[in-house]
């Protein structure tokens, strides 16, 4: 998987830089972020996922290149006990693009998409997939699904039960009050049924 993942991270940094050594302190600073003991869900797995997601529908994207810096620099700072996560990991991803010369409005892009991940407020085609494809795990088979859910609980672990259930309840809810929960009729007609009956199994497991 890591080589795997490795080499698009390759293939991507070489159509606009040569120099080996950047691209190699890049890809080790996102490995290293990834593969942190403290993450079990946004894991190098994660970014796995997202490429397996979004891959097939590639003729949907207009800016492809961009898409993939995203879905490898979305993640890379990540915090339980912090709350701009998202906006840290934006901007280690505009610093790190600007070494590289990529354009500007395209770092632009990438910044909104990181940020699209936790405020959703960037309403365009991109965007929408990327973040659809972001949430995907929430439309997977219950296995999965549990998994997950499990596997965010081992990443907020420094909180108790109670602090911790009252808070993921709130993101629960905030997706079921969602008229749709993905944006993109792609992804709504994949996974949000599933989705929204995971989503209430979880609840009422953390309402026990």
């Amino acid at each position: 998987m890591q080589k795997k993942l490795q080499q698009k991270f390759t293939d991507i940094f070489q159509k606009y830089a040569t120099d080996s050594s950047l691209e190699k302190k890049f890809w080790q600073e996102i490995e290293k972020q990834y593969s942190s003991k403290k993450r079990h869900y946004h894991t190098l797995l994660h970014l796995e996922n997202l490429f397996g997601e979004l891959e097939p529908i590639k003729e949907k994207l207009e800016d492809w290149d961009t898409i993939q810096f995203s879905v490898f620099y979305h993640d890379i700072i990540y915090k339980s006990f912090k709350s701009n996560n998202e906006e840290e990991s934006a901007s280690l991803a505009i610093e790190r693009l600007r070494e590289i010369g990529y354009p500007e409005e395209k770092i632009v892009k990438c910044k909104n998409q990181i940020l699209a991940t936790k405020a959703h407020n960037f309403d365009d085609n991109d965007t929408n997939y990327f973040t659809d494809a972001d949430l995907s795990v929430l439309g997977k088979d219950w296995a999965t699904y549990a998994i997950y859910y499990q596997q965010i609980r081992k990443e907020y672990s420094l909180y108790p039960d109670f602090l911790y259930n009252n808070g993921r309840k709130k993101v629960l809810e905030h997706f079921l009050d969602m008229e749709s929960i993905f944006k993109t009729e792609y992804f709504r007609n994949k996974y949000e049924n599933q989705a929204r009956l995971n989503i209430e199994k979880e609840f009422q497991i953390l309402d026990k």
